[in-house]
Parts: C-alpha cells; sequence; structure tokens
C-alpha cells in the first residue's frame, strides 16, 4: 500500500506514555486522591460536621465529569514527525477525512473530524477507563479514536493478519462508527439498550452494528483506492484476511474450544468479510444497511 500517498491528518493526538499515571486511591479510573487529600477532607468534615463521605462523592463526581471533559492522557500533542508508524495512521485518518467529508457533502450533510488518540498501555476516554487488551476503540461520548499500536502486532503475531491495509481497515473501522454516531445510528442502538432490549446473538443490533462499520471500512477503501490509486497487489487481501481473523466464531473457536452464538458481539467471519466486500464492491454507503437485511 502506497500509504504516502495520503494527505497527513492533524487530528492525531499522541498519549503514549501518558496513560495511567497518578497514585493513590482511584476514583471512576482517573487519576485518584492521594491518601493525604482524603484525610484532610475527613478532618474538614469533623470540623464542619459534614459527612465525609458525601464530600468525597461530591468531590468524586467533580472529578468524573473533568475527566470525561479532558479525557487523561488526550491533550493535543501531535506524534513526531520521523514517528513512521504514526504517519501512517495520519495518512489513513486523513484520508478517511476527506472521504467521508466529501460523501457528507454529497448528502447535503456536514462531516465533523474525529480525535485519533494514540496510547500505550491504558488509556481514559470519556467512555471510561480502558486497557489495550480491549483493542482498538471508539468513544462516541468524546468522538475520539483510542489505538495502542501494539494492538498491530498483535494482529500479526497472534491473527496472522499482517500488512499495512489489514491495518488501515482496522483504522476506517472504527472510523465508521463515528459515521454511524454522526448519522444517529448509534444513538438508536443506545436507546434500544436502555429500553431492555438484548442486543447480543448473532442477529442482534451490536452484530448489525459492527458489520455495518466493515461495510463503512469497506466504502472507505473504494473512495480511497478511485482516488489516490495507492492499493497494490495483495493489499485487499490483506484486509480480507483480518476481518476473517477477528470474527466472533473464529476467536471464541480459538480462545474456548467452541461457538457460542448467543454471545456475537461483532458477527462472523465470514459475515464479516462479506459486508467489508459488500461497502468495497461499489463504495455505496446504501448498501450498507445491515439493520435492515434479512440475512447477514
Amino acid at each position: 500500500m502506497e500509504w504516502r500517498k495520503g494527505r497527513r491528518s492533524d487530528n492525531v493526538v499522541d498519549a503514549r506514555g501518558e496513560g495511567g499515571g497518578g497514585g493513590g486511591m482511584r476514583f471512576g479510573g482517573g487519576k485518584g486522591l492521594g491518601l493525604g487529600a482524603i484525610l484532610l477532607i475527613v478532618g474538614i468534615g469533623w470540623l464542619t460536621g459534614q459527612d465525609p463521605l458525601q464530600i468525597l462523592g461530591q468531590l468524586t463526581g467533580q472529578m468524573e465529569q473533568q475527566q470525561q471533559q479532558a479525557p487523561s492522557g488526550a491533550g493535543n500533542k501531535a506524534p513526531a514527525a520521523n514517528d513512521e508508524q504514526a504517519q501512517f495512521v495520519a495518512s489513513i485518518l486523513g484520508d478517511t477525512e476527506d472521504t467521508w467529508k466529501a460523501l457528507f457533502s454529497q448528502a447535503g450533510k456536514q462531516y465533523r473530524d474525529p480525535k485519533l488518540v494514540l496510547f500505550s498501555g491504558q488509556v481514559n476516554s470519556a467512555c471510561g477507563f480502558a486497557s489495550a487488551a480491549v483493542g482498538p476503540f471508539y468513544c462516541p461520548a468524546d468522538q475520539r479514536v483510542y489505538l495502542d499500536m501494539s494492538f498491530f502486532r498483535e494482529m500479526e503475531t497472534r491473527f496472522a493478519a499482517a500488512g499495512d491495509f489489514a491495518q488501515a481497515y482496522v483504522i476506517a473501522h472504527e472510523i465508521g462508527h463515528h459515521v454511524q454516531t454522526l448519522l444517529g445510528v448509534s444513538a438508536k442502538v443506545d436507546a434500544a439498550r436502555r429500553n431492555g432490549q438484548r442486543l447480543e446473538g448473532d442477529n442482534g443490533l451490536l452484530v448489525r452494528q459492527e458489520l455495518q462499520a466493515d461495510c463503512l471500512a469497506g466504502v472507505w477503501a473504494y473512495q480511497a483506492q478511485q482516488r489516490l490509486n495507492w492499493l497494490e497487489p495483495g493489499d485487499v487481501e490483506e484486509a480480507l484476511n483480518a476481518a476473517n481473523a477477528i470474527g466472533d466464531d473464529r476467536l471464541q473457536q480459538k480462545g474456548q474450544g467452541r461457538v457460542v452464538p448467543d454471545s456475537f458481539t461483532h458477527g462472523t467471519s465470514a459475515q464479516r468479510v462479506r459486508w467489508f466486500k459488500a461497502g468495497f464492491a461499489q463504495g455505496d454507503v446504501n448498501s450498507c444497511d445491515t439493520f435492515s437485511a434479512r440475512s447477514l
């Protein structure tokens, strides 16, 4: 993949080395209150006749609100210009911005760029605290994608899914979730959750949401190729191999020796491949209506 043809996005935030700091007791996954601060609050409570636990609770709520507004390790530091892997991420992100701005404009809508936060080990987002073990994720609460690039090494060593276009597919899938947020899809799924609807399962809303993100990644891949002609022989196969490697059925079989369709959240390997290919076939967002599809 000739990824250097892509425009570098200015929306990559380098928070590597910043995650998980802070000592003392933790509240809400962020930087905690030290023991001295807690003892001081208890003393103030005794002097004023207030319940120290109530003071702590109020302070904790304020801290959590601040953390959501300004997540830990998610400032505005850009990655170094000589960091080739970070520049690769910036190139892919930049082209997703160009692609979705154009497609939204054609539909009479406005696209808002998300931020992509590079972290190492652990990070605090507006969706809560997360470790690298969860893999790349999108947080609709702050409209940011979070990526520990060690996941790319894991793709290669654990899932045998190597290649730069396989990595680009992962980024584009998470941007697909941002597109769903802007289009109101994510809000509808969340409303179903709040109403008590079960979302998991091989035909559930979570699977349909994830498969649509795969399809939207395919739409981006088609549009980017038409504009930049940057794919090389074998690149598409890399993306399909990655989609195949991280299907629910394959991961469950590998991890626990059996497949449990009732617990599916992302779709089978075959489904993930199918929907990426559906988006890549013509680059048409209308081909990505997984929620109305009778068969996934």
